[in-house]
Parts: C-alpha cells; sequence; structure tokens
C-alpha cells in the first residue's frame, strides 16, 4: 500500500471510529488526491467529510473540521481546515520519499490493485459487415475496444478481443448481386445495378480482380458466387486496415456458424418452450416489451427468413457457454435501441442481463481545410479508415480518435493532426517522452546515476509529478469500470504538462549539486516510465528521438 493509501485508509478508520459511523454513512469519506500545481497550496489530499457529515451528526462543518483536524500520522505533517471545513493534508518529505522509491522498485506492480477478482472479459467491436472497407467512423469503436482490451488486461483480467463477421442476411446478397452487375459491365454485358446495390468506387476495383482472376467467363456463375468471393476479399482488406491501425483480434466470429450448427434454432426452441416468443401473421416474434424494449422484435419473417435479432440470440448463448463473466459490446450511436433489446434477450435466456454492457459512440466528422467531408458506402463517397491512416499515420489516427469521451461528437480536423508542433497533441505527449529519454542520456554521458536512496532528496518541487504519477493507478482501475478510455489521453496529456512545466522551471543535470539531480533524474525516469506504458496502453509508439 502506497503512502496516499495509507492516509487515506487510516484517516477514514479515524472518522468512522471518532463518531461510530454505520458503512452508508462512512461512504461519504472521500479523500481527493491533489494533483493540480495551481492548487498546491491546499495540500497533497484534501477532504470534504465534514460537509457530508454535517447533516448526520447536526453539527456545522467547520466544528467537525477541527475535531478531525487533530488526526495525527507520521506521513502527514500538518492538517489545515480552510472555507466552511475543507480539510487539506499536506504529507512529510519522508512521505514523498516512500512514494517515489516504491514507483522506483515496483514499476508496472504499483499501479495494479494489490487484490483483484479477476473476470474473463469479451470484448466485441468494430464487427463491421464484411460489404466495404471500414469507414471513417469505424475507427472510433475500434480505439475504444482495442484500448479498452489494454487496460483489462493490464490490471490483469483474461480478456478476449472478439470481432463478430456478419456473414449472413441480405446485406451479403445485397453484395453478391452489386459484385456481379459490376463484372458484368466490365466484360461489356448490359446490368444494372439495383437501386439499393453497393456503389462504390471498391466495388468496381473488386469486380476487376474477380475478371482478372477468373477471365470473363465468371459472369456466368451464380450471385452466391460473388457473394462469397466478395466477403473474402473485403474481410482480408478490413483485416489489413485494422492491422495498420494496430489492432488485432484474438477471434474472429462467424455468424453463418450459428445457423449451421444448429445455434440459433436450439435457442428459439428455448426461448419459445419457455414463453418469450409467440406467432403472428406468420412471422416469429420475441415478446421484447416484457424487457422494456419499445416494441417486440421479429426472429423469423413470414418468408422464412431470420433476422439479425436471432442471430443475436444464438451469439449471446455461444459467449455465455464459453464462460465469460462480461460481454462488452461497442456500437455506434445508430445502435442505441440495441441495449434495451440484447439485454431482454439475455434476461430471458435466463442470465443476469448486468453481464452484457453495451457502450455506444458517437457519430465522427472529418474536417480539413475548414469545410466537413461527407461520406456514403451506397453512393461511394466515402472516406476509409485506410485513407485516414495513409494520411495522418497510426499514432495520430489512435489518439484523435480517442481524444473525446464516447458518448459526445467526435471533429477529427486532419489540420491539426498533420501539425508537426506542440499544438498537435500526440506530437507534444511523444515529445516529453523523448525529452526525458535525452535527459537521462545526457546524464549518463556526465557520468551521473541515480539510485533508491536518492528518494530521500525528493522535495515538495517534485511532490506534483510523484503525485501525477501515483493518480493512474485510481485511474486504470476507474477506467475498468466505467469504461471511460478518452481518459486515459486526458491524463497523459496532463502528465505531459507538468513535467514540460517542471522541466523549464528546474535545472535537472547540475554538477553543483549532484544530491539535488540525482533525486530530479530519479523523477524524471519515473515520468519516462510512466509516459512509456501510457503510451503502450494507448497503443502509441514510443519514438526514440524527434
Amino acid at each position: 500500500m502506497n503512502p496516499i493509501e495509507l492516509v487515506s485508509q487510516a484517516f477514514t478508520a479515524h472518522v468512522v471510529a471518532q463518531y461510530s459511523l454505520t458503512p452508508e454513512q462512512s461512504a461519504g469519506i472521500i479523500v481527493t488526491l491533489n494533483t493540480d500545481e495551481s492548487k498546491k497550496d491546499f495540500g497533497d489530499l484534501s477532504s470534504q467529510v465534514a460537509l457530508a457529515l454535517a447533516k448526520v451528526l447536526g453539527k456545522a462543518p467547520r466544528a467537525i473540521a477541527q475535531e478531525l483536524a487533530a488526526f495525527k500520522h507520521e506521513l502527514v505533517e500538518r492538517i489545515e481546515i480552510a472555507g466552511p471545513g475543507f480539510l487539506n493534508f499536506f504529507l512529510t518529505r519522508h512521505a514523498l520519499g516512500q512514494l517515489a522509491g516504491q514507483l522506483l522498485t515496483q514499476k508496472e506492480k504499483f499501479f495494479k490493485p494489490e487484490q483483484l477478482k479477476t473476470e474473463k472479459i469479451n470484448i466485441e467491436f468494430v464487427s463491421a459487415n464484411p460489404t466495404g472497407p471500414l469507414h471513417l467512423g469505424h475507427g472510433r469503436g475500434g480505439i475504444i475496444g482495442d484500448v479498452l482490451g489494454n487496460v483489462l488486461r493490464f490490471l490483469g483480467h483474461q480478456v478476449t478481443k472478439e470481432y463478430y463477421i456478419n456473414d449472413a442476411g441480405s446485406q451479403l446478397q445485397k453484395l453478391g448481386h452489386s459484385l456481379k452487375v459490376r463484372c458484368q459491365q466490365l466484360v461489356g454485358h448490359e446490368a444494372t445495378l439495383a437501386e439499393d446495390g453497393y456503389q462504390g468506387e471498391y466495388l468496381i476495383e473488386l469486380a476487376k480482380e474477380c475478371v482478372k482472376t477468373f477471365g470473363t467467363e465468371v459472369v456466368s456463375k451464380p450471385e452466391e458466387f460473388f457473394s462469397e468471393y466478395g466477403k473474402e476479399q473485403l474481410l482480408a482488406q478490413i483485416k489489413t486496415t485494422l492491422s495498420h491501425y494496430g489492432i488485432h483480434f484474438d477471434v474472429w466470429f462467424s455468424e453463418r456458424s450459428l445457423h449451421t450448427d444448429g445455434s440459433v434454432e436450439k435457442e428459439l426452441t428455448k426461448l419459445m418452450e419457455a414463453g418469450h416468443l409467440y406467432e403472428k401473421e406468420g412471422a416469429l416474434w420475441f415478446k421484447s416489451t416484457e424487457f422494456g424494449d419499445d416494441k417486440d422484435r421479429v426472429l423469423r419473417k413470414a418468408n422464412g427468413e431470420l433476422t439479425y435479432v436471432a442471430s443475436d440470440i444464438g451469439y449471446l448463448e455461444n459467449k455465455m457457454e464459453r464462460g465469460f463473466d462480461q460481454l462488452i459490446m461497442i456500437l455506434g450511436q445508430d445502435h442505441h435501441s440495441y441495449v434495451v433489446r440484447l439485454k431482454g434477450l439475455a434476461q430471458a435466456m435466463g442470465y443476469n442481463p448486468d453481464r452484457l454492457t453495451i457502450i455506444l459512440y458517437q457519430l465522427v466528422t472529418l474536417k480539413a481545410s475548414g469545410a466537413v467531408l461527407r461520406m456514403s458506402k451506397r453512393t461511394g463517397t466515402m472516406v476509409t479508415l485506410q485513407d485516414i491512416l495513409d494520411t495522418v499515420g497510426t499514432d495520430v489516427a489512435r489518439f484523435f480518435y480517442l481524444n473525446r469521451k464516447a458518448d459526445a461528437h467526435l471533429d477529427f480536423d486532419v489540420d491539426l493532426a498533420l501539425k508537426k508542433t506542440e499544438e498537435n497533441p500526440v506530437y507534444y505527449l511523444q515529445y516529453a517522452y523523448v525529452r526525458t529519454r535525452s535527459i537521462m542520456a545526457k546524464a549518463q554521458e556526465a557520468g551521473l546515476s541515480y539510485s533508491p536512496e536518492d528518494c530521500a532528496n525528493i522535495t515538495t518541487e517534485e511532490a506534483i509529478i510523484l503525485k501525477k504519477i501515483a493518480a493512474l493507478k485510481d485511474l486504470l482501475f476507474n477506467i475498468s469500470k466505467n469504461h471511460q478510455t478518452h481518459l486515459l489521453t486526458y491524463y497523459l496529456l496532463e502528465l505531459a504538462h507538468t513535467y514540460h512545466a517542471y522541466y523549464s522551471a528546474h535545472r535537472i543535470i547540475d554538477m553543483e549539486n549532484v544530491p539535488q539531480s540525482r533525486a530530479r533524474l530519479l523523477v524524471t525516469s519515473l515520468v519516462q516510465d510512466t509516459v512509456g506504458m501510457v503510451l503502450e496502453l494507448l497503443g502509441v509508439s514510443r519514438p526514440e528521438k524527434m
């Protein structure tokens, strides 16, 4: 347990004992770590517990604060009361040195919970239909899922990153028709693309490859051939793009397999026997309104065609049978109706719906030269994810896609992404990493090094950096619970800013004051390790020089 946790735990126990609080009442005891340089006069830790307990105890907050200010701990230098009853804790230099020592010796272990109930977690994301290349919007769901998986694995959970291949249903049939028409047109046949067919330029290129590979006779093949050929080729393109994006899935799951192995029909039978389905006008319906949905959902149409919802039933059961404790799905905002529907299905199938979490992300707008670019897969005016990667690179793409809360609209500014200045957040934070490496290299050239003993020379000047680094532990744990992966980008930018400011205000290598330099080198190495670790979680490269 680190000094911050020791003080927080001891103070909480003191408050509970002082006022004989119940577990419910003690929930109001919150000790906050102060990592804001502009508020350094308010101490290293703070608590509003006096205000929270005022009503419970029937006392004025200031009076409670005065009583609690008598709290003593070997790692606390003093406690000050501010305002109506805020408590500000100032840690001792020994506490700061102890914190630095733990960060130095424990490395990544410092940021992992001492006691963690590990879970088997499935994260399904991207899962775009293999009917075209990944477009601009897919990049956002991809990075949210990938980084969330990285964080959960880092903390010790068993994580499976999964891509659900929609290789069954009408969309593939439409792909087969569209591709065959394009092939027919290429060889001189008169053929017209259906109004709702896929119009994109990518299909013309795919048709050229198809004719080149199989010859002009290929146009005599049935549409099923073109559906399968198109799916395989486009899926290969999707995998290539994702690889360029730094995303690698553990499982590529075929929707079609759920139909061929009888899984869907088996689950439909079970739901029918349980009374959750009914037939109406020749179609089979799920009573989803009984589980909070706005209307019942068709599982099998009157013509016998199964819907996506039917496949969802088989897929849910398959995941549950694989023993996952948590199922996380990351979907675009246009799938908002799926949340209640899928949770209702899980409940009808006898599972706790809380085991299923659906993260919805908002749309992405691409801006270049001040103009907004529009796109549509069917009309062919599409900006692909590969286009983005080719233009700005993987590092910038990953960071820009993640640097906003999932449920907020994201503007992807290409002009900013292409800048090689500190205006570009990726350049700014990578420069912080390069700067620390450069300082450590210069120190080595000067014959200057550090050891754990130098933690004793840590001063309050380094406190803000140490606290900012230590704050990552709680942040990672909170992300594992609230899934707000964008907070990691915010954190990294704040840490980079904190160190850049520290570097500007202090001379790191000073041969006239070796003890001080050794302590500052130690802190610099901690920043380098932490920035490097977070960049790895984000899937952003760690350059050696810039």
